[in-house]
């Protein structure tokens, strides 16, 4: 529900989330008030010493104040339970129990200054009454500074402005003083993510790069939660019935799934040729990482394995730039890709905001030469990606709308730069004139391997790139078609990434919004079963979806309980197409590069990569695959360099294994 309005600002916090928190503070005030009694009845006969008045009294009014704040906090929990995202109506009375909960603080905190002045006194009592009130006084203000920590985590900086609009309702507010408000609070809001974003990435640097990726990712996070009125638990509660329902729609599409047509032969050869590619340049895409990578995935023999490395010199024989312990990367790069120093032509980790690390080397086994590029490992990087907005490409092609990510179409830009204009390309060249070029990379890197390959393709047509996991809202529809012939994309399983682009998050609020106004649990319920469903699996909720058939007619306009949670007259009020985001020339919809392999997961597995043996099966598709947010646990464990290499691996081997079944290509492939 929107977030609650106390003290003339709103919170984010919302009357329905007190249930956790209050459950946990009521245990602790029964333990705290139980020991306290205990204390008092077993030892007042030994408060008869000098200063066991006060104790004795400090104790007796506790027990009172204890007893009170008790049954507030517990009529707090209660109400908090009532009602459901959308209908906070059953607890309208949360503020006035919250109010008197907060007033209760006072007497509380003078009650423990007095009795912390008491015990420093050092009064002669029986020891163990002296260490019991003692133990009181310290659990008197853990609460109190714990309820402080609350208070600065659930401040709103934008609640001033948003109380006196929710107070007075939309109704009360012609179309000019509405747009004029929510102007100012798109103002205020895009002010106060770019102070934060400052805050958190201090340390980077302030060149011009910087302060334009801080106002760009500023601009992206104030816009996308400009016209709704959500707090983080009600998007964690409709991630959970997402998932849920996501997982009952996939369960009815198996059961009555029909055998696609079986792929000419070749299709099935050029998979085969390509997964076989995707696995040789993989190491390359994971090399780029350096030494941290390398020993995530080998931590038991990883620095001894590259730890030499680290102290031996040999920067003389390569060409090593930029960024600490380079010696120890460079170990890493040779481990991963079984290359020889005298293969290496560059290597750099120069890392800044829109300038990615990168290493090109000569790879004889395929006769090429191999540009990586690294993902995303730094703040840095992350401003990078989140430099979402689209900008122009200038390039010599004859197609309607060259445009890209703005934030990798940069980083693309400096490493063409650096590879054209420093000479690095026309060095190895120069070493293997008759090699052709593989441009490849992951996540981050495998966006800008993309774009680079897309520049570099006037120069050097026979380009090739390969694509690990790259980020959905890279190119515009024409690039897109237009990389199909030099670019192959590989994407695993349920990975978030490559399903990541701005209209494809707006999409996923939309969705979050109608699973919440359709169910009828009251918050704390979706939240409990959703941590069960993802921790231990079991049967999943059977909460109404918006993916139902028959209420799909009803859907094109917002229902009411999505209403109480977009703000109102703001451009995503009319819940057509028309969002902020969607209706941006600052966001179009943007599409992965080239071709796509999907490593798809056959049945079902554990539910956390790490611990599941998931099998998996190679098939081609098409970008609408990915053209919208699956949420799951493995949403982020697949897309880990790591996990894809081992999935990747088990593929080719399952295919080279089963070359001969005649049965394998129709049953395993789909366009």
């Amino acid at each position: 529900m929107p977030g609650m309005v106390l003290f003339g600002r709103r919170w984010a916090i919302a009357s329905d989330d007190l249930v956790f928190p209050g459950s946990f503070e009521l245990l602790v005030r029964v333990l705290w008030w139980i020991g306290s009694l205990t204390l008092y009845l077993l030892h007042r006969r030994k408060l008869g010493c000098a200063g066991g008045v006060q104790l004795s009294t400090y104790l007796i009014v506790l027990l009172l104040l204890l007893a009170v704040i008790i049954s507030v906090v517990s009529a707090i929990v209660y109400v908090s339970m009532k009602g459901t995202i959308c209908n906070p109506g059953p607890r309208k009375s949360m503020s006035k129990l919250l109010y008197i909960r907060l007033a209760l603080f006072l007497p509380e905190m003078v009650w423990a200054s007095l009795g912390a002045t008491w015990v420093a006194q050092g009064i002669q009592c029986d020891r163990t009454v002296v260490n019991g009130i003692i133990a009181t006084v310290i659990v008197s203000w853990i609460i109190i500074a714990a309820t402080m920590v609350t208070i600065v985590i659930v401040f709103d900086p934008l609640g001033g402005n948003m109380a006196p609009y929710r107070m007075a309702g939309s109704d009360h507010l012609d179309s000019n003083d509405s747009s004029q408000f929510f102007k100012g609070l798109k103002t205020a809001a895009k002010s106060v993510w770019e102070t934060r974003i400052k805050f958190l990435c201090c340390c980077i640097g302030k060149d011009d790069h910087t302060r334009v990726a801080f106002s760009s990712t500023a601009e992206l996070f104030s816009t996308y939660f400009s016209d709704t009125d959500l707090v983080p638990s009600d998007i964690a509660a409709g991630l959970a019935l997402l998932h849920q329902q996501q997982d009952n729609i996939s369960s009815l599409q198996e059961s009555s799934e029909v055998t696609g047509p079986t792929l000419g032969l070749p299709q099935e050869a050029d998979l085969d040729a390509e997964l076989e590619n995707c696995q040789h340049y993989m190491r390359f895409a994971a090399a780029a990482y350096g030494w941290p990578l390398y020993i995530y995935r080998n931590p038991f023999t990883g620095l001894c394995t590259i730890g030499g490395d680290c102290y031996r010199s040999r920067t003389a024989e390569y060409d090593l730039v930029g960024g600490d312990q380079l010696n120890c990367h460079f170990g890493s790069i040779l481990k991963t890709t079984g290359l020889q120093y005298r293969d290496f032509i560059h290597v750099s980790f120069h890392d800044k905001v829109y300038e990615l690390p990168f290493l090109v080397a000569l790879d004889h086994r395929k006769e090429c030469i191999v540009v990586a590029v690294r993902g995303t490992m730094s703040l840095q990087d992350v401003l990078t990606d989140l430099s979402a907005e689209s900008e122009s490409l200038d390039l010599e092609l004859d197609l309607q709308d060259c445009v890209a990510h703005k934030g990798i179409s940069q980083a693309a830009r400096y490493i063409y730069r650096r590879l054209v204009h420093d000479g690095i390309l026309s060095q190895a060249f120069g070493v293997a004139p008759e090699y052709r070029l593989v441009i490849v990379g992951h996540s981050l890197g495998a966006g800008a391997a993309a774009l680079l390959a897309i520049m570099l393709r006037g120069s050097y047509p026979q380009v090739r790139a390969y694509a690990f996991s790259p980020p959905r809202g890279l190119l515009s529809k024409s690039l897109y078609e237009y990389s199909q012939d030099f670019i192959v994309s590989l994407i695993l399983g349920k990975d978030v990434i490559p399903r990541l682009s701005v209209s494809n998050m707006e999409d996923l609020k939309k969705r979050i919004l109608r699973v919440i106004a359709h169910c009828n649990k009251p918050k704390y319920k979706i939240l409990l079963q959703g941590c069960w469903y993802e921790l231990f699996g079991g049967r999943a909720s059977n909460c109404a979806t918006e993916l139902d058939s028959e209420s799909q007619g009803a859907l094109t306009q917002p229902l009411l309980g999505e209403q109480s949670l977009l703000t109102h007259s703001s451009p995503a009020y009319s819940f057509s197409s028309d969002s902020p985001l969607d209706s941006s020339p600052k966001y179009p919809p943007l599409y992965p590069p080239g071709r796509i392999i999907h490593l798809e997961e056959e049945g079902t597995t554990g539910r956390f990569g790490c611990c599941s043996t998931a099998q998996y099966r190679a098939r081609w598709a098409h970008e609408s695959t990915f053209g919208k947010i699956l949420i799951g646990p493995k949403m982020l464990t697949d897309h880990m360099p790591d996990v894809l290499m081992k999935a990747l691996a088990g593929v080719v081997a399952d295919r080279e294994a089963c070359l001969s079944c005649p049965s394998q290509g129709g049953s395993d492939q789909a366009v």
